[in-house]
C-alpha cells in the first residue's frame, strides 16, 4: 500500500526543550501582559497628583538634551519619544484596562519631546558663537547693561558691537576699572573703546563651573577688560532704562544711609545689587549656608508679596463699604501681585527673581479663588513656565536650589504627620509657640537635606550647620530686616528714616555675626570631590518620588537616594588634576594631602583644585611632596597605588630643553604634564598632557587606581559653546 514505509509520527508528550523553544514568544507576551496589568493597577490605585509629573518629563527632556552629544542623538531621542506616544495610542486604543497606562505613556513622552525641542530651539535662536582667539580690538558699541561692582573696584558693561573680522553683530562683556568709569556710561549710550577680549572660558576642570555654557545662552561672544580710555560718542538720551536708573538710585541711597557691610547687604535686599558685598562676607554667608539670603529670589519676593497681601486685606477690611461689596482676597491678591512684580523689576528682573515672581502668581490666584495655595500643582505650573522661557536654567544651581527648597517645604507640610502636628488645638500660647519653633527647625533641616546634593554637585562644598543658622537667619531677615528697610525707605520721604536705618544696621550686623560665627566652627564646611551625573540623577529621582508620590509607595524614593549616598561615599578622589591651560596641577597623595604646582591661596585655579580634590587640608607646594625630585625646569614625581608606582614628569616653565634629553625623560615616565607643546618624540608610557592635548580636551582629572582619565571634552559633546582646537 501507499502508506507502507511512512514513518510514524509520535503524538505523545513533547520534548521539554522543544516546548520551551516553541512557547517562548507566548510566555514573553504573557509576561508583558502581566507587567502592563501591574502598572495599570499601580497607577489606578495610587493617590497622587499627575500634573507635576508632566513638568518632570518636560524637564527630563531638557536635561537629556544637555546630556546627549550631537544632533543625531537629539533627533533619535525626540523621535523615540514621539514613537512611544504613538505606539501607546495604537496598541492600547479602546482598551479601558490600559487607560491609565496609555495616558501616562502618551503625555509623558510628548512632554519629554517638547522639552528637548524647547531647549534645542532656544540654543539655536540665542546662542552666539565665541570669537576665535584672544585679541585686543577697537569697539564702537552701544551699552546694553551696566552692573556696578564696588567690592571688585570695577563696573561691568555689556555691549552690542560688531566683530571687525567676521562682520557680524556680537555681544560682549567688559570690565571697567572705577577710575575710568563715567556717570554717562549707562544703558543706551554709545562708546568707543579698546578692549582685550577672549572667548568665554570652558570649565577649568571636569566638574567646575561652565561659564562658556552660560555665556552661550546669554548671547555673549566674548568677555574681557578695557584697555586705555573710553570715549563717549553719544549719551543715552531717551534710550536709557528707567528701571536700571531707579535700581542704581535706590542702591546708592541705601548705602548712603547705612555704612559698611550692613549697607551693602541692605542694598542687595532693596535693589538686588550685590556688587558691594565683600568677598569675606560672601564666603562667610556661603559656608554658613546663608548665601541664598543674598540672592533676591523666593524668600524675598515671597516676603514682599505676603506683606502686601496682609496689609491690603487688613486695611481694606477697615473700610466697611468696600469690604461688603468687594471680595477682599481678590483685591489683596491683586495688590500682592503688583508689589511682587514691582519688586522684581526694581531688583533688576534677574532670572531667579522672575522665576520666584512667576511661581508666586499661581499661589495668589489660589488664594483669590479660595483654593489650597501650597500645592505641588502650583509649583509644577511655575516650573513649567520658567523652563519654557529659560530652559537652560534647569542645569543651573539657582533653579535647582529654589525649586528643591519649595518642593521640600510643600511635601513636608502636606504630609499627614505634619498636618496632625500643626492642627489647631486648645493650648497655651507658650505651647503653640514651641510647636511652631520645632516646625521651623524641622523645615530648615529638611531644606538642608534637600539642597545638600545640589550644593555638593555644583559647589563641591556644603555648610554642615546651615539648618541651625537658617532657623535664626530666615526669621531675622523676613520679619525684621526687610520690614525695617521698607519702613526706613518710606520714612525717608519725610526725612524721618534715620532711627529705622540704625535698627536695620543692628539686625544686619546680627546676621553677619551669625554667618561668621557659624562658618568659623570646626567642621562647618564639608568638601567632596566632583559628583558624577549618575549620582545626582539618583538623588533627584529619589527626591522627586518622595515628594510627588503619596502613600507608602513614596518610600520607594529612599532606595535611589540611599544608593546615591552610598556611591558618593565610596567615589574615588582624583589623584592628579590638570587645569585647562596646564598652568597649574594638583596631586593628592596616599594620605589625602594635596600638593599644587603654583598659585597663591584664593586664586581661581587653586580654589577649584582644592574643591574638586575634596581636600580640607591647606595644600602645599609640589616641591614639598616626599616623592618629588625637582630641578629648575622639571619635577619627577613618584606616586604609589595598590598595583604599581607611577612616574609623573611635570614641566615647571617654558624654557627650551634639548629634545633628546626630553625624549629620554619622557620615555622613563608614565605621565608627562606641561603647559607647552611637546615634540612628538616625547612619548611617555601612558599619557602625555601638553598644550596640544589640553586644547582638544580641556582640563583633566586622572584616577591612577582605575587608570581612568576624565576630561572636560567628555561631557561637552557637539554643543555650540564647546569649541575645541582642531587637529
Amino acid at each position: 500500500m501507499a502508506i507502507e514505509g511512512t514513518p510514524q509520527v509520535p503524538f505523545g508528550e513533547p520534548d521539554g526543550i522543544a516546548d520551551v523553544a516553541v512557547q517562548r514568544p507566548w510566555r514573553m507576551r504573557a509576561v508583558l501582559s502581566r507587567t502592563g496589568e501591574a502598572a495599570e493597577r499601580f497607577l489606578t490605585a495610587s493617590s497622587f497628583d499627575r500634573g507635576p509629573w508632566i513638568t518632570v518629563a518636560f524637564a527630563a527632556g531638557i536635561g537629556v538634551w544637555f546630556l546627549l552629544d550631537n544632533r543625531w542623538q537629539w533627533s533619535v531621542a525626540m523621535g523615540a519619544a514621539v514613537l512611544a506616544a504613538l505606539a501607546a495610542i495604537a496598541v492600547w486604543r479602546g482598551r479601558d484596562d490600559r487607560a491609565a497606562l496609555r495616558l501616562a505613556v502618551t503625555v509623558l513622552s510628548v512632554a519629554f519631546a517638547l522639552g528637548m525641542a524647547t531647549v534645542w530651539s532656544k540654543s539655536e535662536l540665542v546662542g552666539a558663537a565665541a570669537i576665535e582667539r584672544p585679541a585686543v580690538v577697537s569697539l564702537d558699541a552701544r551699552i546694553l547693561e551696566r552692573e556696578e561692582q564696588p567690592a571688585e573696584e570695577r563696573v561691568r558693561l555689556t555691549l552690542a558691537a560688531r566683530d571687525a573680522e567676521a562682520g557680524r553683530p556680537i555681544k560682549v562683556r567688559v570690565n571697567v576699572p572705577l577710575e575710568k568709569d563715567m556717570g554717562e556710561l549707562e544703558e543706551g549710550a554709545r562708546v568707543r573703546l579698546k578692549a582685550q577680549l577672549m572667548p568665554p572660558p570652558a570649565p577649568i576642570l571636569p566638574g567646575a563651573y561652565d561659564f562658556a555654557r552660560a555665556a552661550w545662552f546669554k548671547g555673549l561672544a566674548a568677555t574681557g577688560s578695557v584697555v586705555g580710555e573710553i570715549e563717549l560718542v553719544e549719551q543715552a538720551g531717551n534710550r536709557n532704562s528707567p528701571i536700571a536708573q531707579a535700581q542704581r538710585f535706590l542702591s546708592d541711597h541705601v548705602r548712603s544711609r547705612l555704612d559698611g557691610a550692613p549697607g551693602t547687604i541692605a542694598a542687595a535686599f532693596a535693589s538686588g545689587d550685590r556688587g558691594g558685598i565683600s568677598a569675606v562676607d560672601e564666603d562667610a554667608m556661603r559656608d554658613a549656608g546663608l548665601t541664598h539670603l543674598l540672592s533676591i529670589s523666593g524668600l524675598h519676593v515671597s516676603a514682599v508679596i505676603a506683606a502686601a497681601y496682609f496689609l491690603a486685606s487688613k486695611l481694606f477690611a477697615l473700610w466697611p463699604w468696600f469690604a461688603l461689596r468687594v471680595r477682599l482676597p481678590l483685591v489683596a491678591a491683586a495688590v500682592g501681585a503688583g508689589a511682587g512684580i514691582a519688586y522684581t523689576l526694581l531688583t533688576g528682573a534677574e532670572v531667579p527673581t522672575v522665576r520666584s515672581c512667576i511661581g508666586a502668581m499661581p499661589v495668589l490666584g489660589a488664594l483669590a479663588l479660595g483654593r489650597e495655595p501650597l500645592s505641588m500643582r502650583m509649583v509644577a505650573v511655575a516650573a513649567a513656565a520658567v523652563l519654557f522661557a529659560w530652559p537652560e536654567a534647569l542645569v543651573g544651581p539657582s533653579f535647582q536650589m529654589s525649586f528643591a527648597a519649595v518642593i521640600a517645604i510643600i511635601a513636608l507640610h502636606n504630609s499627614e504627620p505634619i498636618r496632625a502636628f500643626l492642627a489647631p488645638r486648645e493650648e497655651s500660647r507658650a505651647r503653640w509657640l514651641a510647636r511652631r519653633t520645632v516646625m521651623l527647625f524641622v523645615t530648615g533641616l529638611v531644606i538642608e537635606i534637600a539642597l545638600t546634593p545640589v550644593v555638593l554637585f555644583h559647589f563641591h562644598r556644603a555648610g554642615l550647620y546651615g539648618a541651625f543658622a537658617n532657623v535664626l537667619a530666615i526669621p531675622l531677615v523676613t520679619f525684621v530686616s526687610m520690614p525695617l528697610i521698607a519702613i526706613a525707605l518710606l520714612l525717608d520721604m519725610v526725612g524721618a528714616g534715620a532711627p529705622f536705618w540704625w535698627l536695620v544696621g543692628v539686625s544686619l550686623d546680627l546676621l553677619l555675626d551669625l554667618a561668621h560665627f557659624t562658618a568659623s566652627q570646626p567642621g562647618a564646611v564639608k568638601l567632596v570631590p566632583h559628583m558624577g551625573l549618575g549620582i545626582i540623577a539618583l538623588f533627584v529621582a529619589g527626591g522627586l518620588w518622595l515628594a510627588l508620590w503619596r502613600g507608602k509607595a513614596r518610600l520607594w524614593g529612599l532606595i535611589p537616594a540611599a544608593l546615591a549616598a552610598l556611591v558618593l561615599a565610596v567615589s574615588p578622589v582624583p589623584d592628579i588634576l590638570v587645569t585647562r591651560d596646564g598652568g597649574n596641577l594638583g596631586l593628592v597623595d596616599e594620605r589625602g594631602n594635596l600638593f599644587v604646582l603654583r598659585g597663591a591661596p584664593g586664586t581661581y585655579a587653586r580654589t577649584n583644585i582644592v574643591e574638586l580634590a575634596g581636600s580640607e587640608i591647606e595644600p602645599r607646594n609640589i616641591r614639598a611632596y616626599e616623592g618629588a625630585n625637582c630641578s629648575a625646569d622639571f619635577c619627577t614625581i613618584g606616586r604609589k597605588t595598590s598595583e604599581r608606582e607611577w612616574i609623573v614628569l611635570v614641566a615647571l616653565n617654558k624654557q627650551r630643553i634639548d629634545e633628546r634629553q626630553l625624549a629620554a625623560a619622557c620615555e622613563l615616565s608614565d605621565i608627562v604634564v606641561a603647559d607647552r607643546w611637546l615634540p612628538r618624540s616625547c612619548m611617555p608610557r601612558w599619557l602625555k598632557v601638553d598644550r596640544r592635548y589640553l586644547e582638544r580636551n580641556g582640563g583633566v582629572s586622572i584616577y591612577l587606581e582605575d587608570e581612568q582619565v576624565r576630561t572636560v571634552a567628555s561631557s561637552q559633546g557637539d554643543h555650540g559653546w564647546w569649541q575645541p582646537a582642531q587637529d
